[in-house]
């Protein structure tokens, strides 16, 4: 019998209280209002490593959203990702009290500068020996672009020309900057680092102007894991440069096969190999040990839900509950004085949203399955074979209730199934646990072309 393909396996986290479980933090029972208490994320991180996870994937952003009904006061009545912290500053928590899980951290490109994130991300990958990722984002909100004093937002493919220096920045410092034995503490001569083995990167470009050194020394995966989330050209395209992890999704799975392949494309045409790109999506699960639990959690989740956190996040540019619903979107947009959709101007009020509801509704989204744990083995397994995802980030719609259901309920009939692993394996870093051949970036990729100083000006 042929290998089957394994999942990987993350849990969606956000360091807020209603990440995109909009109004769940109410649930009964529910820890998420715990958020900024550190045993929130030992506790979760314990949870997550005991029902064998692959990592906890942290999202953030760096704005509030206050598109909808003109500022943020609807976000914040919410808690639509507002209060909300610093992923990253959790990761050190979590490390301690695990030994295997991974910890995949949201970072922008698009307004702060790459020698201080460097030195951060350098700094974590050394404290969880070599358990951690990037997720490299562009940021989209604009009040994130008014917070680092522009007018407005950047437009998205400059954006991405952007991240593309900002990476080529990192790399320099994370690949180039340090041989691997710079350091030789060597007491007898009293030498801790050899100067003759760092750099200066001496990096001027358009964006940004890094001499270097780094001054973090080479940590265990030099590069954290590389992950991005896209599904736009651009973003395809950067992605077949840089990325070893997809976050990917779309409003059906033609989409997202479409997507893989077009990254794959994209990979190759870089000199990389196609299958070098692992792609997971977003995933609403919801079991139990029957039928009518199952059916009972996901009425509890419906009756808590939110359309007003929905609309928010959405930052929908009209407020469609504040019109009759036997106006069409067309008179509606008119009556707020905006201007008119052509491509949604007849269609009535209450039609629009309810196909609104249903493209971002909980049990709505492309990977979605509430049902027993056969049931969801056999929807996994479908779009691990069928639809081509190489794994998931679990969405958390109750802390820890989701979690302890997949550990409890699928894990196990995943691991009978040959879709997980029993265990972990020791010491294996973030990379190692996503497919890569070993702790550092693969010699086809772009950011190894800096690696023994390769490509830079000047020493220390």
């Amino acid at each position: 019998m042929s290998a089957v393909k394994p999942l990987l396996l993350n849990l969606f986290e956000m360091n807020c209280v209603s990440h995109i479980t909009h109004g769940l933090w109410r649930l009964p029972g529910n820890r998420r209002h715990t958020f900024e208490d550190v045993e929130y994320w030992t506790t979760l991180a314990r949870t997550a490593e005991e029902a064998g996870f692959d990592a906890v994937f942290l999202a953030d952003v760096v704005g509030a959203y206050d598109v909808f009904r003109g500022g943020p006061e609807t976000a914040l009545r919410e808690g639509l990702q507002i209060p909300s912290n610093d992923p990253l500053l959790v990761v050190p928590a979590m490390a301690v009290v695990t030994e295997h899980l991974g910890f995949g951290v949201t970072f922008s490109t698009s307004y702060e500068p790459p020698f201080a994130f460097a030195r951060r991300m350098s700094t974590l990958d050394h404290l969880t020996r070599g358990r951690v990722g990037w997720n490299v984002v562009t940021s989209y909100l604009p009040n994130a672009a008014r917070n680092f004093g522009l007018a407005d937002e950047i437009e998205h493919d400059h954006r991405y020309a952007i991240a593309d220096e900002f990476m080529e920045v990192v790399y320099k410092l994370w690949e180039g900057s340090w041989d691997d034995d710079a350091v030789v503490a060597d007491r007898d001569r009293g030498v801790y680092t050899d100067p003759t083995r760092v750099r200066y990167v001496h990096h001027t470009g358009e964006h940004f102007r890094v001499a270097g050194p780094h001054l973090t020394s080479p940590s265990p995966q030099r590069t954290p894991l590389v992950v991005q989330a896209t599904a736009s050209r651009a973003g395809i395209e950067f992605a077949g440069r840089h990325a070893e992890l997809v976050f990917t999704g779309g409003p059906d799975e033609a989409s997202v096969r479409r997507t893989i392949a077009a990254v794959r494309e994209a990979a190759v045409r870089h000199g990389r190999q196609a299958e070098d790109v692992k792609f997971v999506v977003q995933a609403s699960v919801v079991t139990g040990r029957t039928a009518a639990e199952v059916a009972a959690k996901v009425a509890e989740h419906e009756r808590f839900d939110s359309l007003d956190g929905r609309l928010a996040h959405a930052s929908l540019p009209f407020d469609p509950t504040a019109h009759p619903r036997d106006r069409t979107v067309g008179e509606a947009l008119a009556a707020e004085g905006r201007l008119d959709d052509p491509a949604t101007r007849g269609f009535p009020l209450e039609q629009r949203i309810a196909d609104f509801l249903d493209a971002t509704g909980r049990f709505a989204r492309t990977f979605s399955v509430a049902g027993e744990p056969h049931v969801v083995v056999a929807e996994i397994e479908r779009w691990l074979d069928d639809v081509g995802i190489d794994g998931i980030n679990l969405t958390q719609h109750h802390s820890y209730g989701t979690l302890e259901d997949f550990g409890e309920f699928v894990v196990p009939r995943l691991r009978e199934r040959g879709r997980r692993p029993e265990g972990y394996v020791k010491g294996q870093t973030m990379r190692e646990r996503f497919g890569g051949a070993g702790p550092h970036l693969p010699p086809d990729h772009p950011g190894r072309r800096f690696a023994g100083g390769r490509g830079l000006r000047g020493r220390t």
